[in-house]
């Protein structure tokens, strides 16, 4: 795994618990105009932006895809789980 692949997947950790720290403390901003999920795809996008810009495109500067789903799924399972965790009476969905 390269050295950027490793540098997402602790990001995307970061940004899974983040946002589910948010709905802990502001249960009320899961109605926001924009869903707490796509908080998660626009932290990814601007990761992604910010490695492009980066490296230029060059072999070894891009994501795999594989690492893209992985750091996906593991931040919306932690967005989900703290607030569970954490005994939020709000709704999760």
């Amino acid at each position: 795994m390269t050295g950027i692949n490793r540098i997402f997947l602790g990001f995307m950790i970061v940004a899974g618990l983040a946002a589910g720290f948010v709905l802990v403390a502001k249960p009320e901003l899961r109605d926001f105009r924009i869903s707490p999920y796509f908080w998660i795809l626009i932290a990814m996008a601007l990761f992604e932006l910010a490695a492009f810009a980066r490296g230029r495109g060059a072999p070894g500067t891009m994501l795999a895809i594989e690492i893209r789903l992985l750091g996906f799924v593991l931040a919306i399972v932690l967005m989900v789980a703290v607030p569970i965790l954490a005994g939020s009476p709000a709704r999760l969905f």
